[in-house]
This record gives C-alpha cells, structure tokens and sequence, in this order.
C-alpha cells in the first residue's frame, strides 16, 4: 500500500512490522520526519498556510492523521484535498487522544466533551461529502506502562478516538 501520513512527526504510530510500498510523511518539522524510520518519503509542508496537498490525485490507498486534526484551521478543505490524494475506496484515518498543546488547538476542540470532538471530527468528514462508510472507534482504560512519562500523573493510558471514512 501507498500511505500518507498527514501532519508526521518523530513516529507515524503504524505498526513497524508491515511493509509497505511507501509511507509519505507530511509534516512541519524537518528534524522530526528526517528522524522517523518508517518514512521512506517526507516533506516539509504546513496544512495551516495551505490545506491544498502537494500529491496527484488518486496517489495513495490510505491517509491516517494521528493526534493532529485539533491543529487544523482549514479542516473542510483538508478533507476535501485528501479525498482527491486517496485511490478509489482509500480510506482515511483520523485518531486523536485527550491530550494536546493548548496554544496551537483550535478554540472549539477545547470548549467541546472528548466524545463531541469525534462528532465534529465526522462533520468534517461529512460536509465534503466525499466519503462513505463513515463510523467512530474509542479505547480507553488500558494500564499505562510503568516507563510512561506520565505515568505519575494517572495509571490509565490516555484515551484513543478514531473517526474513519472510505473515498466514496
């Protein structure tokens, strides 16, 4: 499969036994996708000064976003501009925690419940009208391992969100 990993870092959180043809990363800071062993591409790109991807069209079967959504400021033209990069019936994942930096999340994110943030998640997904096959996934209550560096703040893991949708 040909992935893009939208707003990458350090990690892209995809299991590292899986080969894949390609994960693409696309992020803000070169340090961090020059240091992420899974990429076998990257480019330095920022959503927020321009949400029109920098791809062909129909280029990649699967785009995931993880723990990045609340950052965007253009949400409905980035989810219009990844149903154009997806292949047809590519899927696009989007998975975010309760935790974020408060200066760079967009006001509604912090003014709205966790599960609410998955319903406005799925608006965005909604309004381009570009997906189908559209549904929400939650974890919560696993341990947090003991080598954590939050684990002297709660014993539980941070919760995971996924919203997901197909390219219709």
């Amino acid at each position: 499969m040909d992935i893009l990993d939208l707003m990458s870092s350090w990690k892209s959180h995809l299991p590292v036994n899986i080969k894949f043809n390609q994960l693409v990363g696309l992020g803000i800071n070169s340090t961090e996708l020059a240091g992420n062993p899974q990429l076998t591409h990257h480019f330095v790109y920022d959503l927020n000064k321009n949400p029109h991807l920098p791809f062909d069209n129909e280029q990649f079967d699967v785009v995931v976003c993880t723990v990045s959504v609340e950052y965007l400021i253009h949400p409905f033209a980035v989810f219009e501009e990844v149903a154009r990069v997806l292949k047809p019936d590519g899927y696009f994942i989007v998975t975010f925690s309760n935790r974020w930096f408060p200066p760079k999340v967009i006001q509604i994110w912090t003014d709205i419940h966790e599960f609410e943030r998955m319903g406005l998640v799925l608006e965005y997904f909604i309004q381009s009208g570009r997906y189908q096959h559209l549904g929400t996934y939650s974890v919560r209550n696993y341990p947090r391992p003991a080598d954590d560096k939050y684990s002297h703040e709660t014993s539980q893991s941070d919760p995971v969100f996924a919203v997901y949708g197909q390219k219709a």
